[in-house]
């Protein structure tokens, strides 16, 4: 996208603002003309005093238009900025709800600080654009637009003058944003590497204090700084050359201006009056062409911004629903992988030819060592990804026929990670049912066995959870994510490693809550421990992205293979054997 077509598509996103776009235009328009009759007028004054000829209609028409330029300035001072506050607003909006729709993928290659950086600076980019361009810069470019024409019109000599020093603005503004664009545009590149640098580190806070980073990720950031300064200096650099010699045109051509006018008041071709009027234009000319070229340089240095920003936007779900798609509806709960087969792109791993059947309240238990697919067998199940051959069926359809919305509706997870929002228990509870009175929120904890621990806690169910539940142990983040899945009742459940922080006698009691839980559902695990898988109604092994050998506990023990050998070694039993995210 060109330079200038980027900042069109900016003032695009004025949206449903438009009709009051063009009031402000209009406004422009109106102010630019006023603004180029004062100094006319200015003149018209002056050779009538000077001639003994009555002023005193000029200056009537003078104080008319005055009052007419101040009821449009107050027009554009009130909803320029009410204009561009909002459209920065929906624009934010606009953006973070697509962020968060875009599929797994493009998360799993972007920072979450990078993107924060990207949505800020695009939004505050816009903000300016907006404003500025309506209350101040649309005037000045029409007004000199209009100023040739009037300004030869008067006395061409001394018009030629000005057009002259508006070539130079321009032919210097040409070459400076050619040589600096590029420049800027990498610079902008750093400050979101900057950001998205320091976001992980204070994300990961507790590992930079625990293997003693904070030098070596100073230094990192240092050195990202340092790329930032030797990229911007140029171009600062070239923008400091440019008002220097702007300011000495215009310097030259204000002698200029006066002398020329000298020279033809002396031959009786200008009267004095003009030779005033000409000096307002020149002022004006000067003053409006400072305030372009500043507006320009900003747009030079915000550029790069707005292009990431757009780069975002213009990212697509390959996760994509027919027109039309008809909401999953779950009559019984049968879940069918038929030859599914997923493959990372630039990888070799994924899921290869998985072919089974869940039946409606069965458990089904997916093992198998680090990588051996098992996390993305159930991220097909909810739909992150698309397989790339193959098909998943729920009650016998297809999920890619469906709405991606009824897909997520029909499964409840409880992650490893139980990803918990820097917010109160209880709005924590309720992203399972937003709609869940105090009294199911209550019942869902005492079934999770969080019940105690909540009500132990000063605030109780308004305690803050911390950013990612980190004002939480481990046990209690997991137990409150049983208690989301508990509320959110979905007829579907995936439990990835859902006991995994819990100590045994915890886990003992949320086994029977689970136990309950499942009850009737078709239901998913991920796990390690013996005693989750022993009583599935199905188990799956996988290795590399294949099922090599699916039963009964008990059937595949007493088979001797490869299932049988990690509970023979007691490798079922290790958390870092098996199942990680795979």
């Amino acid at each position: 996208m060109s330079f200038f077509g980027l900042y069109l598509r900016a003032l695009g996103l004025v949206g449903p603002d438009r009709r009051l776009a063009y009031g402000l235009a209009a406004a422009a328009v109106m102010l630019a003309c006023l603004g180029f009759a004062e100094p006319v007028l200015f003149g018209q004054v002056v050779d009538a005093l000077t001639g003994d000829r009555p002023a005193l209609g000029i200056v009537a028409i003078w104080a008319g238009l005055g009052f007419v330029g101040i009821a449009a300035n107050i027009f554009v001072a009130l909803h320029a900025d009410r204009l561009a506050h909002r459209r920065r607003l929906e624009v934010m909006k606009s953006f973070f709800e697509h962020v968060v729709q875009l599929p797994a993928a493009f998360h799993s290659e972007e920072q979450s600080g990078r993107l924060i950086s990207v949505m800020l600076r695009g939004t505050d980019h816009l903000f300016t654009l907006l404003l500025s361009v309506f209350r101040e810069h649309l005037t000045a470019f029409v007004m000199l637009v209009a100023l040739i024409p009037v300004s030869i019109w008067m006395n061409w000599r001394m018009g030629l003058l000005l057009v002259g020093l508006m070539a130079v603005y321009g032919v210097l503004s040409v070459i400076v944003v050619a040589k600096t664009r590029f420049g800027q545009e990498r610079a902008e590149a750093y400050h979101s590497e900057l950001s998205g640098r320091v976001v992980d580190v204070i994300g990961n806070v507790s590992v930079v204090q625990s293997f003693t980073r904070l030098q070596e990720e100073a230094r990192a950031i240092q050195q990202i700084m340092g790329n930032l300064i030797a990229a911007q200096f140029p171009v600062l650099n070239w923008w400091a050359l440019a008002s220097v010699l702007t300011r000495a045109a215009a310097t030259i051509t204000v002698v200029s201006l006066f002398a020329l006018g000298a020279a033809l008041h002396a031959r009786g071709d200008i009267t004095v009056g003009e030779i005033v009027a000409f000096v307002g234009f020149a002022t004006m000319v000067i003053g409006r062409l400072d305030q372009l070229t500043q507006f320009l340089s900003t747009l030079v240095f915000e550029a790069g911004g707005m292009r990431q920003f757009f780069e975002v936007l213009d990212e697509r779900s390959t996760l994509l629903e027919k027109p039309g798609a008809p909401a999953l509806a779950v009559t019984a709960g049968r879940v069918a992988f038929e030859g599914v087969e997923f493959r990372y792109p630039g990888a070799s791993s994924g899921v290869f030819d998985l072919s089974f059947v869940a039946e409606p309240g069965q458990t089904v238990a997916i093992v198998g060592p680090t990588g051996s697919g098992k996390s993305t067998a159930l991220a097909l199940l909810q739909r992150v990804r698309d397989p790339d051959s193959g098909r998943i069926t729920i009650d016998g359809q297809d999920l890619r026929d469906v709405t991606v919305d009824s897909i997520r509706r029909a499964i409840g997870v409880v992650f490893q990670d139980p990803g918990l929002f820097d917010r109160s228990i209880a709005e924590n509870l309720r992203i399972g049912k937003p709609d869940a009175s105090d009294e199911e929120i209550r019942r869902a904890a005492r079934f999770a066995e969080a019940e105690g621990f909540i009500e132990g806690k000063r605030a109780g169910y308004d305690t803050r959870a911390g950013e990612r539940g980190r004002g939480l142990s481990g046990g209690e983040r997991q137990r409150l994510a049983i208690a989301r899945a508990v509320l959110k009742n979905a007829p579907i459940l995936i439990l990835d490693e859902a006991t995994s922080a819990l100590d045994t006698e915890t886990e003992a009691r949320i086994k029977r809550a689970l136990d309950q839980l499942i009850a009737d559902r078709t239901t998913f695990v991920i796990a390690h421990r013996l005693s989750t898988v022993r009583s599935a109604d199905q188990i799956l092994f996988l290795e590399a992205g294949r099922i090599v050998e699916r039963g009964r506990f008990d059937e595949l023990v007493a088979r001797g293979g490869r299932f049988a050998a990690l509970v023979a070694a007691g490798r079922l039993d290790d958390e870092d054997a098996v199942d990680q995210p795979g």
